[in-house]
């Protein structure tokens, strides 16, 4: 399954949070493995950036969770895509994938910070009968529309900044609360301090290096 690239066309740009969106385009016969990420930019333009695949194995488009930043200049132009607006695709690319995962077995553990769900997104997607916890962290309670298709009683929203969700901190916080089997597979997408951070948590829950995948999301 290699990288392909192809000029494609946007379907539709849907806000989704504060300052985020999920801009859906066509498949043109691009196959991934969940958890992989696709470079995007605008046709005849240099600069592209690397978005984590929102969309499941088996949709019939793909779609990526944008959060726009001022000083971005490819978010900044994806946000203000149309439909029938032409898009560069590059991918996919990554091995942030559940397939050892799946096939040894064992409760899975995802770990987010912001549009960092992406790829959790996709996942459960592609195997809507997954054995998961998410905690997912987020600065304010608006954010929390990010969370949307994840099943209320596998996840844990953790706002840093104000009350109104199930935890009111940091992620990392709420992990050192949690009883976390030894035989679990944990994925962590985020910030580098998340991940540094939760990655020394899960070791000291006897969790082995090798059950233990990372990727940093910017």
């Amino acid at each position: 399954m290699g990288a392909s690239s192809a000029e494609v066309r946007v379907l539709s740009n849907r806000p989704v949070g504060p300052g985020c969106f999920v801009l859906t385009f066509e498949r043109a016969g691009i196959s991934f493995r969940t958890g992989q990420y696709l470079s995007l930019g605008i046709p005849g333009q240099r600069e592209q950036r690397e978005y984590s695949i929102y969309s499941g194995e088996g949709d019939p488009q793909l779609s990526v969770l944008v959060r726009e930043v001022p000083e971005g200049l490819v978010s900044r132009r994806l946000a203000k895509l149309v439909p029938g607006d032409g898009l560069h695709v590059d991918g996919p690319f990554g091995y942030f994938t559940p397939d050892t995962a799946l096939k040894s077995g064992g409760p899975l553990l995802f770990l987010a910070t912001g549009t960092g769900i992406s790829p959790f997104h996709s996942m459960v997607q592609t195997h809507p009968h997954l054995n998961y916890t998410l905690l997912h962290g987020v600065r304010t309670c608006a954010e929390l529309a990010l969370e949307e298709d994840f099943l209320g009683e596998n996840l844990v929203a953790c706002v840093s900044r104000e009350d109104g969700a199930a935890y009111r901190g940091r992620i990392t916080d709420r992990l050192k609360d949690l009883t976390v089997p030894p035989e679990s597979h944990a994925f962590l997408c985020g910030n580098c301090d998340m991940i540094y951070e939760a990655f020394d948590v899960l070791r000291g829950f006897g969790i082995p290096s090798d059950r233990i995948s990372t990727e940093v999301y910017f």
